[in-house]
């Protein structure tokens, strides 16, 4: 009996079969063509000398300048450390006490998640991406328009961001602005986060008084204080410096109370090249470095080794109106230094990246956002805040931007990983066995099999039809898909919610303003 050979163009179908059901197929996450952590530093912006004159000039402002506005009690632990109050109030570090503050400050820190899945390491040129800010306004895309902000777009940030592999991290990024009372706000903010994701989790405080109930929250979320103490899955976002070279003094008390509960502190120094910082974009990193420093001490002076993120975030001007360029080229090259700094430094670091001026998420977001994205991650950013969802220059949040950014930051990390070349990917037996004797393409090779996940990323959502089958398929469009994930991903319950018993402790013991 003869069996009959299968027509040619079998074989085509069978490997393009092969190739759906591999992609179709969950990767380890070990195995990922892109994971968090990947490790950055191949772009660098300054050079050696650059940021040699940098930290000099830092020094020299906080010797010579230092800062002002310190609280009482900032007052006493920096004098304690070795920096010097002057008759006009203004507190000066010797270089020695910088220099010795580097030397024991904290080089590794692990921002934890609920679930341990979502750790993050932060060392080194270890790349994350993530939200963060303090929008004011969501951006209605349907309506091309924009409204205030609710406790409960929030929350539904953060359900988004909980299910999407390429943003690692929520810091908050919108103002419950239906909350009018600061203290609720504080506390349903970090309600609506940890009931929507299990990754880590940024927040911040009005007052100082509102510490102690977020920390009771917490400790309830954690299921008791020592296993809060032992996993922190929140950190504080702290404005702890008013710039040019000045304490925000309650900001100062907030962070002595966060570190106290063992919360980690994120430093952020946020000054605006050519209103509250320099314009020559070296000046404004020079200004962030010196506040950060200055930061530095004040934590390690209040406990020594405590987990602190080096937040220089200076933004940009547009110098002919005053306003804020989130988008701008020079943004993403005053990111890049300051991300170089942290390595000069060897400290956890983290700074401003993927801000939209753009309304909308149109073509002018793509470029705004991926430009810095990109050289944030490619210079070793541990934290890139901002990165995805943000539009009018921090002013307004979108949701569906932030599902186009999980596809934007994926393109981003494929950049950050760069080129492996070794005796396999050099492919000199691959291409051996397919031009002698062999089909004369690569399409059905058991190396672009293997390979075309785990050195490949593929888009959710963005558009790689021909015409003819985009035409064919309706015509989709970006942001109706995105609307369309955003529905679908609402429509389940969130994965990150707390069980009845912990849910209705809570809300015995706190207002809180999200339903059941």
């Amino acid at each position: 009996m003869t069996t009959q050979a299968p027509p040619a163009s079998s074989g085509r179908s069978g490997g393009r079969a092969a190739r759906r059901a591999a992609r179709a197929a969950p990767l380890a996450a070990h195995l990922r063509p892109v994971r968090p952590g990947l490790q950055g530093g191949q772009y660098q912006a300054l050079t050696q000398a650059g940021m040699e004159r940098i930290h000099t000039a830092a020094l020299d402002a906080l010797e010579q300048i230092g800062l002002a506005d310190a609280p009482e009690s900032g007052i006493a632990h920096l004098t304690g450390a070795g920096a010097i109050l002057g008759d006009d109030g203004r507190l000066r570090f010797p270089p020695a006490l910088i220099e010795d503050t580097l030397a024991s400050a904290n080089r590794e820190i692990t921002l934890f998640g609920r679930d341990p899945r979502h750790d993050m390491t932060l060392s080194g040129n270890r790349v994350h991406f993530g939200t963060a800010g303090a929008a004011v306004h969501l951006v209605d895309v349907l309506r091309r328009d924009y409204r205030e902000c609710t406790v409960q777009d929030l929350h539904d940030a953060a359900r988004i961001t909980d299910v999407l592999d390429n943003i690692h991290f929520l810091q908050r990024p919108m103002v419950a602005r239906d909350i009018p009372d600061n203290r609720e706000m504080d506390l349903n903010t970090i309600y609506a986060c940890c009931a929507g994701t299990t990754k880590h989790v940024g927040t911040s405080f009005t007052e100082p008084a509102f510490v102690p109930d977020a920390f009771r929250m917490l400790h309830l979320i954690a299921g008791g204080e020592d296993k809060w103490r032992e996993r922190p899955f929140v950190s504080n976002t702290n404005c702890f410096v008013v710039p040019p070279m000045k304490f925000a003094t309650e900001s100062c008390q907030v962070m002595e109370r966060c570190i106290e509960g063992g919360m980690p502190i994120l430093l952020l120094s946020a000054g605006q090249a050519g209103a509250t910082a320099p314009a020559p974009i070296a000046g404004a990193i020079v200004q962030a470095i010196a506040e950060c420093l200055a930061g530095l001490v004040y934590v390690n002076a209040v406990k020594p080794g405590h987990p602190a993120i080096f937040g220089t975030w200076p933004f940009v001007s547009d110098l002919r109106t005053g306003a804020m360029s989130g988008g701008s080229g020079e943004q993403a090259l005053l990111t890049a230094g300051c991300a170089q700094m942290h390595a000069f430094y060897g400290l956890p670091g983290g700074a401003a990246a993927g801000i939209a001026d753009a309304k909308l998420p149109d073509m002018q977001a793509g470029w705004e956002q991926m430009c810095s994205n990109v050289m944030a991650g490619l210079s070793g950013l541990n934290m890139v805040y901002e990165a995805a969802g943000m539009h009018a220059s921090l002013l307004g949040f979108c949701l569906e931007s932030l599902i186009l950014g999980d596809d934007l930051i994926g393109q981003a990390l494929r950049c950050v990983r760069g080129i492996e070349v070794d005796e396999d990917a050099v492919s000199l037996e691959t291409i051996r066995a397919t031009c002698l004797g062999g089909p004369g393409h690569y399409l059905g090779s058991d190396q672009t099999l293997n390979r075309m996940q785990t050195d490949y990323v593929y888009p959710a959502l963005a558009d790689r039809l021909s015409p003819k089958e985009w035409n064919e398929r309706g015509k989709p469009d970006l942001i109706a898909n995105a609307i369309a994930r955003k529905e679908a991903i609402l429509a389940k319950p969130s994965a990150a919610r707390f069980d009845t018993d912990t849910d209705a402790a809570i809300r015995q013991a706190f207002q809180i303003h999200l339903p059941r």
